[in-house]
């Protein structure tokens, strides 16, 4: 039976698609060997990228969820993935802090030691023209799309990680999200610190900027979502729900929904205005790793460390009730 969800289980690492999910179609494919630890859409939506701790980058048809091509850069696990939004270049992060470039016939463009811990997070501006990376090491760092040159470190003045990175709709700033319960706002023109937001209670695992740049999208090991006005500072909206730690957040490209994934195995999606819950999926048994909107905001891809599953979820044919 084919719900909101299209599941196949299987031992080892899966990649599961829906094709038309209200008609039941579905397909599953071999993915990784080890849990998916990120993932992310072309902004077509023709392909599938996914990084896994086996160490594999990976490019999947979108449609089919036939694998173009695999690559094992080096022995160390894949822990951050992110596709550009000129549909020219992927960004891959490293266990070892190591950041590399990709075509999209799975060349290596450049590569670079550029943390000296586990990359956390990355992220290309709205033009492709750079692209920020987070790490363990307490840095935010942003480099030159095509050369691959250091442009900013950003230090937070402090010893925690960095967790997340995201640039707002218009490239000038960024968004951090630490291990000290903080999310930061970043001025890329100076490369400055512009702005603290404090509201958490735990680790910020994951950030977002709304498509009007209006807002900023926070998750945390508090079990909740914050959405917070960016222009005055101030929290808007706390979205509660979640049982664990939220682990990952997807906006769709019209700012109307917001997808929160956590350690609890659900997916969520609110109403980005008002912060009601319009969907729950109980999607995976174990932890959700990382959440990805279609460009199109009607599906949502998942991805988990239960039997390494990465599942794609029609919206509009959802019917898995909201809690």
């Amino acid at each position: 039976m084919c719900r909101s969800i299209c599941r196949t289980g299987i031992l080892s690492a899966a990649i599961a698609l829906s094709l038309g999910c209200g008609t039941g179609g579905r397909l599953s494919v071999h993915a990784h060997e080890g849990w998916i630890s990120s993932i992310a859409f072309s902004p077509d939506g023709r392909f599938i990228v996914t990084g896994g701790e086996d160490c594999k980058l990976k490019l999947w048809d979108g449609k089919t969820g036939a694998e173009i091509w695999r690559r094992r850069p080096s022995g160390h696990g894949i822990t951050a993935v992110a596709c550009s939004s000129d549909g020219r270049f992927i960004a891959s992060g490293n266990w070892d802090g190591m950041l590399r470039l990709w075509d999209y016939a799975g060349k290596q463009v450049w590569g670079c030691r550029a943390h000296t811990e586990k990359i956390t997070s990355v992220s290309f501006s709205p033009d492709g023209q750079v692209v920020a990376s987070g790490s363990e090491d307490d840095f935010l760092k942003v480099w030159k799309t095509e050369s691959g040159a250091e442009l900013f470190s950003l230090d937070q003045g402090n010893d925690y990680d960095v967790n997340a990175v995201a640039f707002s709709p218009n490239g000038s700033r960024l968004v951090s999200g630490d291990g000290e319960n903080t999310v930061r706002l970043w001025d890329l023109d100076t490369g400055e610190e512009e702005m603290t937001l404090s509201g958490h209670d735990g680790a910020v695992t994951a950030v977002a900027f709304s498509p009007d740049g209006r807002r900023v999208i926070s998750g945390s090991w508090d079990k909740s979502v914050k959405v917070w006005d960016v222009r005055k500072g101030q929290e808007l909206l706390t979205l509660h729900g979640h049982k664990k730690e939220i682990t990952s957040l997807a906006v769709t490209a019209d700012g109307r929904r917001i997808a929160s994934a956590s350690e609890d195995g659900t997916v969520k999606v609110w109403d980005a205005e008002s912060g009601s819950p319009l969907m729950t999926a109980q999607a995976h048994p174990h932890a959700v790793t990382s959440i990805a909107f279609s460009p199109d905001g009607s599906r949502i891809l998942s991805a988990s460390k239960d039997h390494f599953n990465l599942l794609l979820l029609s919206l509009e044919s959802a019917s898995v009730p909201n809690d």
